[in-house]
């Protein structure tokens, strides 16, 4: 199979993709910026929001493969992973929500500022806007940086069904790509459901993806 940066050469597409095949656009561009700026932040406290498969867990790769660190699921926080945190500057909680210990995460908070080390944490959405029950643990989540993931433009959309189709193995002339741009929801959940269903109806049916495929898909 061709590389990602092939396929975009062939394409004469804008080479925008990072070493780690993430894609830098409008959308993406300002934390993309500020996790690479690291340790130089207004805070040691960073909230990356975004939507599903928007590249929150992928940015966080990149920042622990040039930085290193400790990465945490926000639901498998516990006493052991307080413990553990000891030797990392850098701590990564992922997927925050309310099904949390708020007290380990409070607790949490305390330990990265006694210490002065670093905790980024991923959510769908800001944490200060979380119903959290702990009074002092919702004041502590107003001390955060906020960076959020905007929605996918026409140039990251087209980045991404290329990745998409080129981790399928499947190549789409590119006015079939502009064509389903145009047609379905701007969202990155959205790009990814898409693909896979016209790689199934392609599957099913023996067929190269046509405009015939694209638009049974849509009709879904």
């Amino acid at each position: 199979m061709k590389s990602l940066n092939q396929l975009l050469l062939d394409f004469d597409f804008k080479q925008n993709f990072t070493n780690d095949d993430f894609y830098v656009g409008k959308s993406n561009y300002y934390t993309f910026e500020l996790i690479n700026k690291w340790p130089n932040w207004e805070k040691n406290f960073l909230n990356i929001i975004g939507d599903s498969f928007s590249g929150k867990t992928h940015l966080i790769n990149i920042f622990l493969k040039k930085f290193y660190g400790l990465r945490i699921e926000s639901k498998l926080l516990n006493e052991e992973s307080l413990k553990a945190i000891k030797p990392y500057e850098n701590i990564v909680l992922e997927d925050l929500d309310l099904n949390i210990n708020e007290k380990l995460l409070y607790t949490l908070f305390n330990i990265i500022d006694q210490d002065n080390k670093f905790l980024i944490i991923t959510s769908s959405k800001p944490i200060a806007e979380i119903d959290f029950k702990l009074k002092d643990l919702k004041s502590r989540t107003k001390n955060c940086l906020l960076t959020k993931i905007e929605n996918p433009d026409d140039e990251l959309m087209f980045a991404l069904i290329l990745k998409n189709l080129a981790d399928r193995q499947i190549t789409l002339d590119k006015k079939l790509i502009n064509f389903i741009i145009k047609r379905i929801e701007r969202s990155y959940g959205k790009i990814f459901e898409f693909i896979y269903k016209i790689d199934k109806i392609s599957l099913k049916k023996k067929k190269s993806i046509d405009f015939k495929i694209i638009n049974e898909a849509l009709e879904e």
